[in-house]
């Protein structure tokens, strides 16, 4: 996988329906993790979306979830741009460079999900997530 930049959006508890809605407006194939398929079975936020992905024919990729329990959502502000892919070193320089003057609130570590991923809001005000997953066969 060579590294992708897309947008990653943010919904107050109706990701499931907005994302559904971009699958039909741009086609292709949609990916919805629930927190409950993550370890939060039974939680009352356990049918709520952690990570979506749409990935249409004509090569965009759109991502979003609902907010996390423990964060406000932030109408007009619910957006972070996302980073991913297999290269380390790379995307570990993009980390650097983009939350250097700014602010981490998740430091790029392994997470529950096996890739490395963390969470930043650059100088600038804009918040960036960079995931580093294994390199595939």
């Amino acid at each position: 996988m060579v590294s992708r930049l897309n947008p990653y959006l943010s919904f107050d508890g109706d990701a499931r329906q907005a994302m559904e809605f971009y699958k039909e407006v741009f086609g292709g194939e949609l990916t919805l993790h629930t927190f409950g398929n993550f370890g939060q079975p039974g939680a009352p936020e356990s049918d709520k979306i952690m990570h979506g992905m749409l990935e249409a024919p004509n090569g965009f990729t759109l991502m979003g979830a609902d907010t996390p329990p423990g964060m406000e959502y932030q109408p007009g502000g619910g957006f972070s741009v996302s980073l991913s892919g297999e290269d380390d070193t790379e995307l570990r320089g993009y980390w650097e460079k983009l939350s250097a003057g700014g602010t981490v609130s998740v430091p790029l570590d392994k997470q529950m999900w096996g890739d490395v991923f963390g969470m930043c809001t650059d100088r600038f005000g804009v918040p960036w997530m960079v995931n580093i997953s294994e390199p595939q066969g």
